[in-house]
């Protein structure tokens, strides 16, 4: 059975596409590719059908990661099919779940940083949009760091599937 995850930002064009694309490779790295499925979406719709900010695109082609994106928003009705969704601020983490039908569905949304032991008590990805490109670097860096654990987590689920 797939394991499904959703990555989850504000307009879905920085910080949830390059989360989806660090961990696709991860799960790639990990040979659980076929396992699990994952994808990205936004709280809000505002760049709904355009492609990943060029300042993602340049920081994840920099560092050997893919990245061929739609912005899309997400919808409350996806709940039903995914195991996890992955918020990556404290504001993307409370609009989630109140958007979730039920309260095992609010369950199910997890900061990105929570995975990460050395975040401590800061778990936010600030948004880079609005600044330069270290700030772009800053945030790979974060979901780099909090990929190992999230990829830790996932194995614990699908584990034996692999077999």
């Amino acid at each position: 059975m797939t394991y499904r995850i959703c990555f989850v930002c504000t307009g879905n064009i920085c910080r949830s596409p390059m989360a989806e694309s660090v961990f696709r490779a991860r799960l790639e790295e990990a040979g659980l590719d076929g396992l699990v499925e994952i994808d990205s979406a936004g709280t809000d719709g505002w760049h709904e059908g355009e492609g990943a900010d060029p300042r993602t695109v340049a920081v994840l082609a920099a560092y050997g990661y893919d990245s061929d994106h739609t912005a899309r928003r997400f919808r409350p009705a996806w709940f039903a099919r995914l195991d996890l969704v992955i918020a990556l601020d404290a504001g993307h983490l409370g609009t989630l779940r109140g958007l979730a039908p039920t309260a095992e569905d609010a369950a199910k949304v997890r900061l990105l940083r929570s995975y990460d032991p050395a975040a401590g008590d800061d778990l936010d990805v600030p948004d880079p949009y609005y600044g330069g490109s270290d700030g772009f670097e800053e945030c790979l860096e974060m979901v780099e760091a909090a990929s190992s654990g999230l990829l830790a987590a996932v194995r614990e689920h699908v584990k034996g599937q692999a077999a």
